[in-house]
């Protein structure tokens, strides 16, 4: 054993170390970086990968469901803070062998993570140390990578920048610069933003590294960079007819406000566009989103799709000029009355009611409560109110002053 890890640790090629490896250990084995993309794996006995193996290999990177799990089972905190190996128990929700995973750190940092998928036998003691013994090698190796791969990235991040910021002229001059870096654009591209208000360094640095996590996980290439506070998310694919990317932002979206529930994160999805010169116009648009979220001070009140703001996007013109004519809406202010006198839920009511398009099983099923008793609040409401619910313009006015008297209540 001796002797392979002195030749191991005279190599710079991870592919070969990773067969070495999996050859003196006789098991399947994956390098993955500290984003959990595939690096390299080995070809040692490939029919025993598992399910969970082949997907990473398949998609170059451990999938969403991986992750979430990783993080549920608390198993990225043990990545962070055991410096040996340790052993993964069989997951058969996502279809994961057992485990033994060290990471591969260099200078206190991680740079990516070995796993040994532990068929029988079991790996002994001496095959534990020598596994942590050839750790710090392989992330040096790692280390020197990134370093390499950080500077072409700050390249990439200062290109896009650049478009953000209407520097060039035309898409040609784009595509120009885009040549002499080397830099190969997509076909098709989305943009997704998050941002947090009034957060420490700390906690914003946390959010990128969540963002970054979940974006490398993607079936579409992604490039994250940050402008100001807003960490962009570029999604992107090679194909001109993709309309999948526009799943991906919403995936990624989805699984962040999951993950961020103890912080007020925001998020925004633009226009899917061809034109690399229309980037600006999709980060623009992602940011209206935000705006708009912001204003009502909720980032679930709005979809943080672009194309469904709809009425949303004109909410804050609309307040403005309410408040400058002392405009209110007589009817809201009786159910308010109302629901606060009896401890009612009229107002909520209305709101669901106009959410689905008028309909009495929707409706009904949406606030969880029998027909009958819907049926009995729309008579309160009819007998409180003059509202024509068959008055397509009184449905529209309605719907908006009742958003913008949830956002004066929540104040």
């Amino acid at each position: 054993m001796s002797m392979l890890l002195e030749k191991i640790l005279s190599l710079t090629d991870v592919n070969e170390i990773t067969e070495l490896i999996s050859q003196f250990l006789k098991k399947p084995v994956v390098l993955e970086d500290e984003q959990f993309s595939l690096l390299t794996y080995s070809s040692y006995s490939i029919e025993a990968f598992d399910k969970a193996n082949k997907e990473t290999i398949f998609s170059k990177r451990s999938p969403i469901p991986i992750l979430e799990k990783f993080i549920e089972e608390g198993i990225i905190d043990q990545l962070k803070s055991i410096t040996e190996p340790f052993r993964v128990k069989q997951i058969d929700e996502i279809g994961l062998n057992q485990r033994v995973v060290v990471s591969a750190k260099f200078k206190e940092q991680i740079f990516g993570y070995i796993w040994v998928q532990e068929t029988e036998p079991l790996l002994s003691d001496e095959e534990l140390d020598f596994l942590h013994q050839l750790s710090s090698h392989i992330g040096m190796l790692l280390y020197k990578k990134k370093q390499l791969n950080m500077m072409k990235n700050k390249e990439k991040d200062h290109f896009y920048k650049k478009i953000i910021d209407h520097v060039y002229q035309n898409e040609n001059e784009i595509k120009w610069e885009a040549t002499n870096q080397n830099l190969i654009l997509p076909a098709t591209f989305i943009i997704n933003v998050f941002t947090m208000t009034q957060v420490d360094d700390d906690t914003f640095d946390e959010l990128i590294e969540t963002v970054r996590l979940f974006a490398n996980a993607l079936k579409h290439p992604s490039h994250l960079f940050v402008d100001q506070q807003n960490i962009v998310v570029l999604i992107g694919s090679r194909s001109a007819n993709n309309s999948h990317i526009h799943e991906s932002a919403m995936e990624l979206t989805n699984t962040i406000l999951s993950q961020c529930k103890e912080q007020t994160v925001y998020a925004g999805i633009g226009n899917t566009y061809s034109s690399i010169s229309m980037l600006r116009n999709s980060y623009l648009e992602a940011l209206e989103v935000i705006k708009v979220a912001k204003f009502l001070g909720s980032p679930t009140r709005v979809s943080p799709d672009y194309t469904k703001l709809g009425v949303f996007r004109y909410l804050e013109v609309i307040q403005r000029h309410n408040h400058q004519t002392q405009y209110v809406n007589p009817d809201l202010i009786k159910l308010k009355k109302k629901d606060q006198e009896s401890q009612s839920d009229l107002l909520n009511t209305v709101e669901a009611f106009l959410t689905n398009n008028c309909r009495m099983k929707q409706t009904a099923e949406q606030l969880f409560i029998h027909p009958n008793t819907l049926k009995y609040r729309m008579k309160q409401i009819d007998e409180l109110t003059s509202i024509d619910f068959n008055d397509v313009h009184v449905r529209c006015q309605l719907f908006i002053d009742l958003q913008l008297l949830k956002r004066e209540n929540s104040q």
